[in-house]
């Protein structure tokens, strides 16, 4: 009698090969594991950020593109880096960085968040940050189209 388990991993070498069906699957359950794991103890709600930011005790990083910035608005306090740039900027010379973005670098310790406009990209760049060692960086699911809808009724109710 053949197991599931072995007769799958038969079918999978004879059509991908050995070693090519044994890297597909160490990285669908290392990718699955890393990414379910990061979106659950990496993100913060719109109330948490907010109290981050009241705190000082962060560095937010919105990774949207700069004509998105422009054409939407920001979150107040946030750095615009689009995602394409995060890894390279993560990686520059404080110097070079303060050049850049008018910013000081946040060191790998630092309190790092990402947003962008829903979510997705923000967490791409959460991923690229901790792959840098940037271990206690996290990001901001709803993204500017939460914090937008949040902000305006907060505002509304105060007037």
């Amino acid at each position: 009698m053949v197991r599931p388990a072995l007769w799958l991993w038969s079918v999978r070498t004879a059509l991908l090969g050995p070693t090519e069906a044994a890297l597909r699957g160490l990285k669908s359950i290392k990718g699955g594991c890393h990414n379910f794991c990061t979106a659950i103890s990496k993100s913060v709600s719109y109330k948490e950020l907010k109290n981050l930011l009241n705190s000082k005790n962060i560095t937010l990083i919105d990774v949207r593109e700069t004509w998105e910035v422009l054409e939407t608005g920001k979150i107040p306090g946030s750095i615009n880096i689009p995602l394409g740039e995060v890894g390279q900027a993560l990686q520059m010379n404080p110097r070079d960085f303060k050049d850049k973005y008018n910013e000081v670098k946040p060191s790998d310790s630092d309190n790092l968040v990402f947003s962008c406009l829903a979510g997705v990209r923000s967490k791409k760049a959460l991923d690229t940050a901790l792959s840098l060692g940037f271990n206690s960086a996290q990001h901001y699911a709803g993204g500017w189209k939460e914090w937008a809808t949040y902000d305006f009724s907060e505002n509304k109710q105060g007037h």
